[in-house]
């Protein structure tokens, strides 16, 4: 079980106050039409992960996602991987969050794109999904495991909340062969809140959890992040990282380059 302690320091490494504004701020700056956002215009802001918009959307490619399915998007941050599901798809999702910051931000966006009747939010632990048994056709998750320890437990909760022969997609940062990891990373300064595994490990507790791969790539290219792409202040790691971003990608691209990260993404059928 993951303990107080270590959400509590999840919780403040990514907490950041008026992100809603920030990002709003920063859309203008780049002279996008507020009234007329699209999901293309908010993914250099709302898609906090390694490969951006790019990689959702090749993840999905992956994925049978059909009209009105039911969706989860655990550790769902900013919304970005959500609304495009949405969007391309038209299921419904149900992005979930620790971070409260994150979570209200992720609702102002889901307004101003006009996607409020398909997608919602919610505060809450993945480990401790506040949700009923097969209440999804897939869980969908995009690098929100890393901080996490419990990971067994985690996706447990993924095998008791999806139907059966639901799916579950994700794409992951894990443990390289070479160890130990060089921090800062994008989600931890220290070791005390990064815990990875490596690929062996992950597949092995994963499909004890009952789960079947039909998809298992591991990727070692463009995993260090986006930079900015337009405007001042148009990329979310500048927003959220501030004047830590440069040693995060210098650790980054030494902890890709000598094998001490890998990213796996993953398709797997629930049984």
């Amino acid at each position: 079980m993951e303990s107080a302690d270590n959400l509590q320091a999840v919780n403040t490494h990514w907490n950041r106050e008026g992100l809603a504004q920030t990002i709003l701020d920063s859309l203008a700056a780049a002279g996008k039409r507020l009234d007329a956002l699209t999901i293309e215009d908010l993914a250099p802001l709302d898609q906090f992960h390694g490969g951006g918009m790019a990689a959702t959307r090749e993840l999905a490619a992956l994925v049978e996602i059909s009209e009105g399915a039911r969706v989860l998007d655990a550790g769902g941050g900013l919304g970005g991987p959500a609304r495009t599901l949405a969007t391309l798809f038209g299921c419904k999702v149900t992005m979930l969050d620790l971070s409260e910051s994150y979570v209200h931000a992720a609702e102002i966006l889901t307004e101003r794109i006009g996607l409020g009747d398909q997608v919602k939010h919610h505060v809450g632990n993945a480990v401790e999904l506040p949700f009923d048994d097969g209440s999804f056709d897939l869980v969908w998750t995009q690098q929100a495991g890393m901080n996490i320890s419990d990971k067994e437990r985690l996706y447990e909760g993924f095998h008791r909340v999806l139907a059966q022969g639901g799916t579950l997609a994700f794409q992951e940062f894990m443990a390289g062969p070479v160890q130990p990891v060089i921090f800062p990373v994008m989600w931890a300064r220290d070791d005390s809140s990064s815990f990875l595994r490596t690929p062996n490990e992950m597949s092995s507790l994963i499909e004890n959890a009952g789960f079947r791969a039909r998809v298992w790539d591991e990727i070692t290219v463009n995993v260090a992040p986006a930079r900015r792409t337009s405007g001042p202040g148009y990329g979310i790691q500048e927003i959220v990282m501030g004047d830590d971003l440069p040693a995060i990608r210098l650790a980054t691209k030494r902890n890709e380059e000598e094998g001490r990260i890998v990213r796996v993404r993953a398709v797997l059928e629930r049984f």
